[in-house]
């Protein structure tokens, strides 16, 4: 069996979510991978995920509280490996069922005194290259709440779940070669990807797994298909984030900022500073 996710739909959820109540919440899949991670993040996380041991010690960290939590019911409030309050859902297809996915809330610091808390995430984080003291002002910048908010943020978030599962924007059923491609592109496009990777995770031979692509693609490569699914992301990314372009670039999967600029003009006909700005110029007038 495996699990439809309607995409679009699951976005614009989570991002309308943000803008109604400064609720920052995503979706992680059943291995704990965060599904979109364009979402628009804090300036503390939002620097964390651009620095790649960070980014690597975040999605551990996502992985390990699926993990932990994937047994019980109800949400499970934790703090980061950075000290930063989250809380997760197992989200299940009935009572008995294994999780097909998590609903994951965070970005915030609980009401205890700022400058407790901060000495605790300051002694996790003398890995960080600039020294944790140069993540202060960001760490200082999290919305607090007390134990009843999150309580109320909980419970919000639970009729979420439930809301999610009746729309159908999640649901278990078999797919097809091809939407097991498209699927697998959606979830893993940020990562090192090549044609024997994709088969032996897909476990779809080399030569049907090119023409999969084709098909999905309106006949191109493989790799072509890889690429314009992360020049999609880093589209979102650029709008709904203030991360630098080679933060972007590292973000989608492309760790090269020049063939990132060139792939990206090629596509959109801008340079990604330029679709920003044009982007945001939109925005303000239609705003």
């Amino acid at each position: 069996m495996m699990i439809r996710f309607q995409h679009e739909q699951l976005y614009r959820l989570m991002a309308s979510l943000h803008i109604l109540t400064d609720i920052r919440a995503n979706i992680l899949d059943v291995r704990g991978k965060d599904m979109y991670p364009t979402l628009d993040r804090a300036p503390f996380c939002a620097r964390m995920t651009g620095c790649a041991a960070g980014l690597e010690r975040c999605r551990a960290c996502d992985e390990r509280a699926a993990r932990e939590c994937a047994g019980q019911s109800g949400f499970r409030f934790y703090r980061c490996h950075a000290g930063v309050c989250e809380a997760i859902l197992p989200i299940r297809a009935d009572s008995v069922s294994p999780p097909v996915a998590y609903v994951v809330f965070g970005q915030f610091l609980d009401d205890s005194p700022v400058e407790e808390q901060w000495e605790r995430a300051r002694l996790t984080l003398d890995w960080w290259p600039g020294g944790a003291e140069d993540l202060r002002e960001d760490f200082f910048r999290f919305r607090r709440y007390s134990g009843g908010e999150m309580r109320a943020f909980a419970d919000v978030l639970e009729t979420l779940a439930a809301y999610i599962l009746q729309k159908e924007m999640l649901s278990l059923g078999e797919r097809t070669d091809l939407q097991r491609l498209e699927l697998f592109l959606d979830q893993h496009y940020m990562e090192k990807l090549s044609l024997a990777s994709i088969s032996a995770a897909l476990h779809i031979g080399r030569t049907k797994l090119c023409a999969l692509a084709k098909e999905l693609s309106g006949g191109e490569t493989l790799s072509r298909l890889i690429v314009r699914r992360r020049i999609e992301a880093a589209k979102g990314l650029l709008l709904r984030s203030d991360r630098s372009v080679s933060a972007v670039a590292e973000a989608v999967g492309i760790s090269d900022y020049n063939y990132f600029s060139k792939v990206f003009r090629a596509a959109t006909g801008y340079t990604p500073s330029a679709f920003r700005k044009k982007g945001r110029q939109n925005a303000e007038h239609y705003g």
